[in-house]
């Protein structure tokens, strides 16, 4: 998913918004930022310090040292400034809002996209072990391969487990995008674990 890219001076605005909930240092600035926008938004020290450095500039916000670290605050005249953008303000904050909700949307895609193709393997498995139930009669052989009707319950009951599974994963999903907590690498990395997850189940079902 594209980051979502701030428009001239609103980077600036969230700034200040940040720093009337309480005073940060960067690193925090940085990290509230990330949260703020689910993880697909991380601006850099680069981009964050210069405009931090305009802001104090301005009597904006104020700075001083906790240690090794430099603690910024808003003041008087910022309040005053927030204030009067404030529908700029909540502007930016739809936009954040539709950016996690998109990319909610892009893993939940992913998701069903994956499930889809396991269901047609273990379809695809299902109706070979129907076949070769048939050649042997329908009965149990020597070696214990399943009957048809074993088969068809076994994909019966496959297909309610991924079922099942499907619903708790879009509900975990819903609860994250609640949470604006989802990575912007999400929907690559779901794909990739349930590519391997269904690599792993039909070489299981293989050696069966």
């Amino acid at each position: 998913m594209t980051p979502p890219v701030f428009s001239h001076g609103s980077l600036r605005l969230y700034l200040l918004s940040l720093l009337a909930e309480r005073p940060r240092h960067g690193y925090e600035l940085i990290q509230a930022l990330s949260d703020r926008f689910g993880g697909t938004y991380s601006p850099s020290a680069g981009t964050i310090y210069p405009r931090l450095a305009k802001l104090e500039e301005e009597g904006l916000v104020t700075k001083e040292s906790d240690g090794r670290k430099t603690v910024y605050a808003i003041t008087e005249a910022g309040r005053a400034e927030l204030a009067s953008r404030q529908p700029d303000l909540d502007a930016i904050e739809d936009e954040l809002t539709d950016s996690v909700r998109r990319l909610a949307d892009e893993v939940r895609a992913g998701v069903n996209e994956a499930m889809r193709s396991m269901r047609a393997d273990l379809a695809s498995a299902a109706r070979d072990a129907k076949r070769e139930s048939k050649r042997e009669g329908r009965r149990e052989n020597a070696g214990g391969q399943p009957s048809s009707g074993e088969s068809t319950r076994t994909a019966h009951e496959l297909e309610l487990v991924l079922n099942e599974f499907r619903q708790q994963v879009r509900t975990d999903l819903r609860t994250q995008a609640a949470r604006g907590t989802l990575s912007p690498d999400a929907v690559a990395v779901l794909k990739a674990r349930l590519a391997q997850v269904r690599a792993d189940t039909l070489a299981d079902l293989a050696g069966n």
